[in-house]
């Protein structure tokens, strides 16, 4: 494989899972069904929402997410983290940001990645216990703190924990930057990760591939940093 390492945000992890042989493709699709019903059950429980916070001392939002009961779902570097918890907290958040900062509402059915996903993952834990996984063939990074896994049980049992902790992208995006990663390529949907590996890791070539007529351009980008 001319893949050097893989690594996905939130349910991209699935689809890292199966890019580095940890997942069949089939066991991949049929994780992402365990795991977004089993999130729509859990969202279903308390009215639940997200906002992205851009901007601010990474502390201070920290501390006034605290301040409000609320938690921070996903840190995508850049100065940007998406805060999740219940409906009144993020009404407060939006009526009284930290200095500095943007609060933009997220239109989505509940906080994920915070402590509200915890019958989530006691369906899913249940379900990864049916399942026989590989080791990853290449590297592999977690969004559980950007670690390099080399055990596949090890992933899947992140994964099952991931819907209710936060997805620090932020370090996985160092950890690659860390480990001489020189080009990023995201697959469709493609455009997100893109954005925040300009923002955050500079100097690296990237591609979102979005359409077929692009597979010239990743090709010869994979073998330019071969």
């Amino acid at each position: 494989s001319d893949l050097a390492g893989t690594a996905g945000h939130s349910v991209g992890e699935i689809a890292a899972a199966v890019a580095a042989g940890v997942f069949t493709a089939e066991q991949g699709i049929k994780f992402v069904k365990q795991r977004g019903d089993a999130m729509a059950k859990a969202a279903a429980l308390e009215a639940t929402t997200m906002a992205a916070i851009l901007g601010g001392d990474q502390a201070e939002v920290e501390a006034k997410l605290d301040a409000l009961g609320l938690q921070p779902a996903n840190y995508n570097g850049g100065g940007q983290i998406v805060a999740a918890g219940s409906t009144e907290g993020i009404a407060a958040l939006q009526a009284d940001p930290v200095t500095g900062t943007r609060v933009i509402p997220i239109a989505v059915a509940g906080a994920f990645h915070t402590r509200y996903m915890q019958p989530a993952v006691d369906t899913l834990a249940a379900y990864a216990g049916t399942l026989s996984v590989a080791d990853p063939t290449v590297k592999l990074w977690t969004n559980a703190g950007g670690r390099q896994i080399d055990s596949g049980s090890e992933f899947l049992s992140l994964l099952v924990n991931q819907v209710s902790s936060p997805v620090r992208w932020d370090l996985c995006m160092d950890a690659m930057v860390e480990a001489g990663v020189t080009a990023i390529l995201e697959l469709a949907p493609a455009g997100t990760l893109v954005g925040l590996a300009k923002r955050s890791m500079p100097g690296i070539e990237t591609l979102a591939l979005k359409t077929p007529d692009q597979l010239d351009a990743a090709r010869e980008l994979i073998a330019n940093h071969s």
